[in-house]
């Protein structure tokens, strides 16, 4: 088939490799969100999709919307077959859903119909699932709704940050994608409806949504913290300021401490919640680098009974 790929984010990247690779379809032209400032200097810079392409000489084409009429002219013009989508960031219209005859597909990383939405690994972590996937489904009007071609699953594990698993569910996902576009190449496989039961919401976590609340559980400090990592990064309030929280484990024979209170020995920080303590190993002071947090809290020299998230 004739493809037009739409991605934008590094995570994108190995299910186009994959298509590029195969020779029984032919990438046409990619799809990706404008050029975006980043860096210090937040200077412009192509999407990590956008430069895999370029590297590929495949068109790129960069609509600030995809109903804009020249996109939408340039489409038509090419005339896809199909169009795979992982994690392009943007609604498609009906009249750019019209043009290949075979539908955009998209590559969802979870197992449909849970956590339908923008952030599934994230919210498979912060929910504590010990299983999740990835998902192939015919893109339709509705938010992740429309029936589902292909799926894997994936083991979520107990140390898993959401970038951890989904860096895995992108290169197992890439194989699914691949292999979806054979199977509606030559016409062995069909999508099937999903299940009405079993739909939970994945909307994007917002930075408010990643603050540690400290009178939760030691299990749910986790999951937050590893959810949420490395975006948009969990995070506390230490006098004042902003604490970014990188890792943190729970410590099950330690509960003396009252919630967000500090207790520091020479190579360990712990923190009371609403069960037993955490221990927070690296963290990262506003402003600053990634640091063990041993080595932040000898530089702050925690008073006796100084609490975080106040």
């Amino acid at each position: 088939m004739k493809l037009v790929f739409a991605g934008t984010p590094e995570v994108a990247v190995p299910a186009l490799d994959a298509l590029i690779a195969s020779d029984r379809h032919e990438v046409a032209a990619v799809v990706t969100r404008p050029d975006a400032p980043a860096g210090r200097g937040r200077r412009l810079v192509a999407s990590p999709v956008a430069e895999r392409a370029e590297e590929a000489g495949i068109e790129v084409l960069k609509p600030a919307r995809p109903r804009d009429e020249d996109f939408l002219a340039r489409l038509r013009e090419i005339a896809p077959d199909c169009c795979p989508v992982v994690a392009y960031g943007a609604l498609l219209p009906e009249e750019a859903l019209a043009v290949p005859a075979r539908g955009w597909v998209n590559l969802h990383f979870s197992l449909l119909p849970a956590w339908r939405g923008a952030a599934p690994v994230q919210h498979a972590v912060m929910a504590g699932d010990e299983v999740t996937g990835a998902s192939t489904f015919l893109i339709e009007k509705g938010l992740d709704s429309g029936p589902v071609y292909g799926v894997l699953t994936e083991e979520v594990r107990p140390t898993d940050t959401s970038g951890d698993l989904l860096t895995r569910l992108a290169f197992a996902g890439a194989g699914l994608l691949a292999a979806t576009m054979d199977g509606i190449e030559d016409g062995t496989l069909h999508a099937v409806p999903q299940p009405a039961e079993g739909i939970t919401l994945a909307p994007k976590i917002t930075v408010e949504d990643a603050q540690v609340q400290w009178s939760a559980p030691a299990l749910r400090v986790d999951r937050v913290v590893r959810g949420c990592t490395p975006a948009p990064g969990a995070w506390t309030l230490f006098r004042g300021e902003r604490l970014k929280l990188i890792q943190a484990v729970p410590v099950l024979d330690r509960a003396d401490l009252a919630p967000g209170e500090l207790s520091a020995a020479k190579n360990n920080v712990y923190v009371g919640t609403g069960s037993h303590a955490v221990e927070l190993l690296w963290v990262q002071p506003q402003g600053k680098k990634p640091m063990r947090a041993a080595d932040w809290a000898r530089g702050v020299r925690i008073a006796h009974g100084e609490l975080l998230g106040v």
